[in-house]
């Protein structure tokens, strides 16, 4: 069990890894408008996840009474995107990345007022310092300086509602292969006639970037898809927060960033908040795992003073469902991880496909 915990944390920092990769690219591929750069990332996206669902085109049939989360999902992606991509190309692409990395928190919010999840005190807590960290990377003022910034928080929000749908479609029945592709398609959709009005010719150099972003994307989410094959979200999506440690070395090697030195207390602080949340579901499940035990011992006495001629009947408590590994879906961010597929046996249980970090 260590071990395979072990690889889970291995390649989902090997996620993050990809996914300031992309970040990078993003950035590497200069002054092309947003919903270019979006565009031709999404391109990408799409054909990998078209090349995934050919392989069990049962997966197709999933969409049934799955329309509506899916087209929320993607609505709320496709808009993260282009606000993460805004901000990509006016803040150094650590800042960026933690912003980008408050969709788990803002999940949190989604999930209690959509899917009627009530979130403990502890995840509350967590909601609360990781907006705190975010101020210290935002650092409101009157100037316009702070938009990308602004634009940045309200891309993570974007993603955790976009999150918060993936679970419901997952819910549903809907393959994970197919919520991706659904959402590359759609955002192709919606962005082309904005990328046709606002096209700027291309460097060979400039297309080259584009789909190495989406290369990195792809392998981002490859990466993280087999990380929670081999260990739930709730013990190793606080280590996806490595992203920012490798976005602040890429930027500073490549672009020449250099975060200041409250954007360093603010990841802090973000990340601290992603502990909290991380410590509270462990200490969580160690307890329900100690009651479950105990109960079982106990039934276990019950059954065999029954098969000795006792008559002290069943117990039909259940533990509302603590035993059974259906009470807690949650971890870091309830971003969809832990929903898995619900009959589809692809073994993709990523964070809501191949869209990047929405």
């Amino acid at each position: 069990m260590a071990k395979k915990r072990y690889l889970g944390i291995l390649f989902i920092v090997a996620s993050a890894f990809f996914f300031a990769l992309m970040n990078l690219f993003v950035k590497l591929a200069g002054d092309l408008p947003t919903m270019q750069k979006a565009f031709f990332r999404n391109l990408v996206a799409a054909g990998v996840a078209f090349a995934l669902l050919i392989v069990r085109p049962s997966q197709f049939k999933t969409i049934k009474g799955n329309l509506y989360p899916l087209f929320m999902r993607s609505a709320a992606g496709t808009l993260g995107i282009i606000l993460n991509f805004t901000a990509i190309d006016s803040m150094d692409i650590a800042d960026a990345s933690i912003l980008n990395k408050l969709s788990p928190f803002f999940s949190i919010i989604f999930s209690f007022f959509l899917l009627r999840e009530k979130p403990a005190k502890f995840e509350w807590l967590a909601v609360l310092v990781a907006f705190a960290g975010a101020v210290f990377v935002v650092r409101p003022s009157m100037s316009a300086e702070v938009l990308p910034a602004v634009g940045g928080v309200l891309g993570g929000m974007s993603a955790g509602l976009a999150y918060t749908f993936v679970r419901k479609a997952g819910e549903g029945g809907a393959s994970r292969n197919l919520i991706v592709f659904f959402f590359s398609v759609f955002s192709c959709l919606v962005i082309l006639p904005f990328m046709i009005v606002q096209y700027k010719h291309m460097t060979w150099a400039q297309t080259g970037y584009l789909l190495a972003a989406g290369a990195a994307a792809a392998g981002g989410q490859i990466f993280i898809t087999r990380a929670y094959t081999y260990a739930p979200a709730k013990e190793i999506s606080v280590f996806d927060y490595s992203i920012v440690i490798f976005a602040a070395v890429l930027g500073g090697i490549f672009l020449g960033e250099r975060p200041v030195a409250l954007s360093f207390a603010g990841y802090a602080i973000v990340i601290a908040g992603a502990a909290i949340n991380w410590i509270y579901h462990m200490v969580k499940e160690k307890r329900v795992s100690r009651e479950c035990a105990a109960k079982g011992e106990m039934l276990g006495t019950q059954t065999a003073g029954m098969a000795s001629g006792g008559h002290g009947g069943s117990s039909h408590d259940d533990g509302g469902g603590l035993c059974d590994g259906t009470a807690d879906s949650g971890g870091v961010g309830r971003s969809g991880a832990d929903s898995g597929d619900h009959g589809d046996d692809t073994g993709d249980k990523g964070d809501g496909g191949l869209n990047g970090q929405v």
